[in-house]
């Protein structure tokens, strides 16, 4: 998909973090590691976009989504790796959790999301042994771990619907907050969690066939106007992630805008702007009748609310918050 992995600085000895991303093909990245390969994979690539990861679309999302099911089907794939910059890995990593997790697990392969925090051509460059981690964990025996949707990074893998980058910088940063664990060590703990959140989970939600629905991120901040939220109602949007303060709290100047978007139907869930930690039930006691985003960040959520959506207008006999809790409401583990 492009990234980080892919670019290239103009002074990388002086100025690695000053690059263009997407610059190289995958090719060119397979060829990097192509020596430390193990010896009973048989590499078959193929270039579905090559972007900075900030400029990603839906549309990119769903042709990714159709292209992983359609691989996970062919009886000759073991697994798949993908590579992508590490901005937008959270959206895709719950993206493809939600909707390829279940066909993963059913047939006991593995999808791997995998990138950089360093371009192709820093001294230090951390995408080559990314991509050669993430084709080993694909290759791993089946029996040392269920198949299912993760990522590595920094020589730890986690289930990618953890994923929340929370440094700028860190070699880590994707999974930095996410429970993992280091590569070749699958504690039993770790175990425990992947086929618990597995059994918690419903089946694969479909993946949007025309235009997604229009859900947009609300942070609440002090001095917050209701003039952007009022726009966004009257321009007709579907869905509204409120990423609000502490627990879910948001400003006193939009309530009143949030009471209309009630009354139209707009669906709203509650997030936090925190980075970290479980939105449960409306504690702040504002009265707004919103979902809980759980411990999802607030992209992640958008990216649950807009498949809840997308679900809930082809099966009329479940609500979207149906289809929300199946896959954002699950089992929390220290």
């Amino acid at each position: 998909m492009g990234g980080t992995i892919a670019g290239l600085a103009a002074n990388p000895d002086q100025s690695p973090s000053n690059y263009k991303a997407g610059e190289l093909e995958l090719e060119t990245l397979l060829k990097k590691v192509e020596g430390a390969i193990p010896g009973e994979l048989k590499l078959v690539s193929q270039q579905l976009a090559n972007i900075d990861s900030r400029d990603l679309s839906e549309d990119l999302l769903t042709l990714l989504g159709n292209t992983v099911k359609a691989s996970l089907s062919q009886p000759d794939v073991q697994g798949i790796v993908i590579t992508h910059g590490t901005d937008t890995v959270e959206e895709t990593g719950f993206f493809l959790s939600a909707t390829c997790g279940k066909l993963a697990e059913k047939l006991g392969k593995r999808v791997v999301v995998t990138g950089a925090m360093l371009p192709a051509n820093a001294p230090q460059a951390d995408g080559p042994l990314n991509l050669l981690d993430a084709l080993k964990w694909v290759a791993n025996p089946p029996e040392s771990c269920p198949g299912g949707v993760f990522a590595v990074f920094a020589g730890k893998v986690c289930l990618a619907r953890d994923l929340s980058k929370r440094h700028t910088s860190a070699f880590n940063a994707p999974l930095m907050d996410a429970p993992c664990s280091p590569l070749g060590l699958i504690n039993p703990s770790w175990l425990s969690r992947l086929k618990a959140v597995e059994a918690a989970s419903g089946e694969d939600l479909p993946i949007p066939t025309q235009q997604w629905p229009w859900v947009e991120i609300l942070t609440s901040h002090a001095g917050a106007r209701a003039q952007a939220l009022k726009s966004l109602l009257d321009l007709g949007v579907e869905g509204l992630i409120l990423a609000g303060t502490g627990f879910g709290g948001v400003h006193l100047a939009w309530m009143g805008a949030l009471n209309q978007a009630e009354v139209k139907g707009t669906a709203l869930v509650r997030a936090s702007r925190t980075g970290a930690g479980v939105i449960q039930g409306n504690f702040v006691g504002d009265g707004l009748n919103c979902v809980s985003s759980g411990s999802l960040s607030a992209p992640r959520a958008r990216i649950a609310l807009q498949l809840a959506l997308n679900a809930a207008k082809a099966d009329k006999s479940l609500t979207w918050q149906d289809f929300f809790a199946r896959i954002a409401v699950l089992p929390e583990f220290g």
